[in-house]
């Protein structure tokens, strides 16, 4: 694990494991951003989904970890290489701290809107919830951000007494497919469907180049 201090009293770690042992390492309350880096492919559920979403033989197939994180939404992909996965945290008390749950993840979806061409902050509720509920990206929540109808960060949210922890996740590449061939048949509706195949966005630009962005942008 690299650690690096910024101004503005931010942490910044980048860590390297299996997507279980990254999603429940323990987070300090303080300001942090943490980049996490998966060594094998996992399918990670929510905290109060049903393992039941996933083909049990599908999964086998895929050679995929099923994962649980502590964090609420739907199934979320992981690879090696595949994606950006950076969780921020902040302290209670914090100026970025909103009591509002959907509002408090505004400010995390404007930190990454401002390094996305195009990028906007989804600021009202789930659009649909059915779809949401099931697959992180076959629905747009409040903070995470789109450019036009296509999303392009994912985030969840955890919050204790002591801090809040934003899980967001932007993809280098996508294949619907592979999520897709893991859902057990019906859970997901027709419009999720649509909008996984149709309507997420991979970032675009080298991955070292967007954290450099990202870092350089973090509010004071």
């Amino acid at each position: 694990m690299s650690v690096e201090e910024l101004p503005g009293g931010w942490s910044v770690e980048r860590v390297v494991g299996d997507a279980d042992a990254l999603h429940h390492a323990d987070v300090p309350a303080r300001r942090l951003v943490r980049f996490g880096e998966v060594v094998a492919p996992a399918a990670v559920l929510g905290s109060t989904q049903a393992g039941e979403l996933i083909r049990s033989d599908a999964l086998e197939r895929s050679g995929r970890q099923l994962v649980r994180r502590r964090s609420g939404g739907g199934v979320v992909l992981l690879d090696p290489g595949r994606q950006l996965w950076c969780d921020v945290v902040i302290p209670r008390g914090d100026p970025l701290w909103d009591d509002d749950v959907e509002r408090a993840s505004w400010w995390v979806g404007e930190w990454w809107a401002g390094v996305i061409d195009g990028g906007a902050v989804h600021r009202s509720g789930l659009t649909d919830r059915a779809a949401g509920a099931v697959a992180c990206f076959a629905a747009v929540g409040p903070g995470e951000v789109v450019v036009g109808d296509a999303k392009v960060v994912g985030i969840s949210q955890r919050r204790t007494r002591e801090l809040a922890r934003f899980q967001t996740v932007a993809y280098l590449d996508w294949e619907a497919a592979e999520l897709l061939d893991l859902l057990a048949p019906g859970v997901l509706p027709a419009s999720g469907r649509e909008a996984l195949e149709r309507r997420v966005r991979p970032v675009g630009g080298p991955v070292e180049d967007l954290i450099g962005d990202l870092l350089g942008s973090l509010p004071s």
